[in-house]
């Protein structure tokens, strides 16, 4: 890269800050939901459900074998278009038993 146009380097300015605000966009979205659920007098962690997502599975109670750092998008495109006949292996997952979810410790605290 000896002669670097103007372009090229407002494309990697551009690019930077697109990747910047993919990898910070769950924080911000967790930050404004928390503060929507604090102003309407709700638990800030779980918005009165009680119950808080397992992180692992992400809800679901099962983990997918496989695929690049865990992500099987042909299969998942497929299962999303109705098909039912998975060849992707499901375990289930150890974080949370396979219940996909954990009680809220905030809610936990004062209910008890």
């Amino acid at each position: 890269m000896d002669n670097i146009t103007a372009s090229e380097l407002a494309g990697f300015g551009v690019g930077a800050l697109l990747l910047c605000a993919t990898i910070a966009a769950p924080k911000v979205d967790a930050f404004i939901s928390a503060s929507q659920r604090s102003s309407l007098g709700m638990c800030k962690r779980c918005g009165n459900l009680r119950m808080i997502a397992c992180s692992r599975c992400k809800g679901v109670g099962l983990i997918k074998e496989g695929g690049v750092f865990g992500l099987n998008l042909i299969d998942d495109f497929y299962e999303s278009v109705g098909g039912s006949d998975s060849k992707v292996r499901s375990i289930s997952c150890t974080n949370c038993n396979a219940r996909g979810h954990f009680s809220c410790p905030d809610c936990s605290k004062t209910s008890v």
